[in-house]
């Protein structure tokens, strides 16, 4: 499976990781099909790389020189994991752009940045003027931007990952995620690929309702 993504993101894997974990394995064929997807492993079983880094395999094999437009919006329920994410991105994006550099092949970085609550009024007219890649955000931020001229910013996204869904499945908060993720669509007047990601189990039929719920704007 690592074969199928770019020389740089594959050297940098392997160059990292003895071998993609079971989640990874199972990640990384459906969301490279484009399939909608919901993975449920364990914290620690890489999931969240297998939701991204095929997403950041599109972003750096686009032309260097077309202009930065946010196509990948990940959606957490809590702004430190949020946080967290937008940290450990840091070392993929980096590593990967060392290893085009030793292959020698073109790369422009993805541009990652994160708008909660607490994002200055002065950093959300630069993400305006220069939207990000990469968009880390919450539920309720997303509805924000939505609801605003920042939501022409989203008008290319083409893929949305949903952390810790189970969380919001079943929720006043999870209906009002489904209804931001319709408006979406309208914004984009396209399907983005929707990936879920879920550290438990349970109630994993509840969870994969409610990703499928949220595909048909039911």
């Amino acid at each position: 499976m690592i074969g199928e993504f770019s020389p740089a993101v594959r050297e940098w894997f392997t160059a990292s990781f003895p071998e993609p974990t079971p989640a990874q394995s199972a990640g990384f064929a459906r969301v490279v099909a484009g399939e909608h997807t919901l993975i449920s492993a364990p914290t620690g079983s890489g999931k969240t790389l297998a939701a991204f880094l095929v997403a950041i395999d599109r972003l750096v094999t686009r032309d260097p020189l077309e202009n930065s437009t946010t196509r990948v919006l990940y959606i957490s329920p809590l702004r430190a994991l949020a946080f967290d994410v937008e940290k450990n991105l840091r070392a993929p994006i980096v590593g990967i752009s060392h290893a085009a550099e030793r292959l020698g092949t073109a790369f422009r970085e993805p541009l990652v940045a994160m708008r909660t609550g607490d994002t200055s009024a002065r950093d959300r007219q630069r993400m305006l003027r220069n939207p990000p890649d990469i968009l880390i955000t919450t539920p309720e931020s997303l509805y924000l931007m939505l609801t605003s001229s920042a939501r022409s910013t989203l008008a290319h996204v083409d893929t949305v990952i949903i952390d810790e869904i189970h969380a919001m499945a079943a929720t006043k908060r999870g209906a009002h995620l489904a209804l931001s993720l319709e408006r979406l669509e309208e914004v984009t007047q396209s399907s983005p690929q929707r990936i879920g990601l879920s550290a438990t189990q349970r109630p994993l039929e509840e969870v994969a309702r409610f990703l499928e719920r949220s595909l048909r704007g039911r």
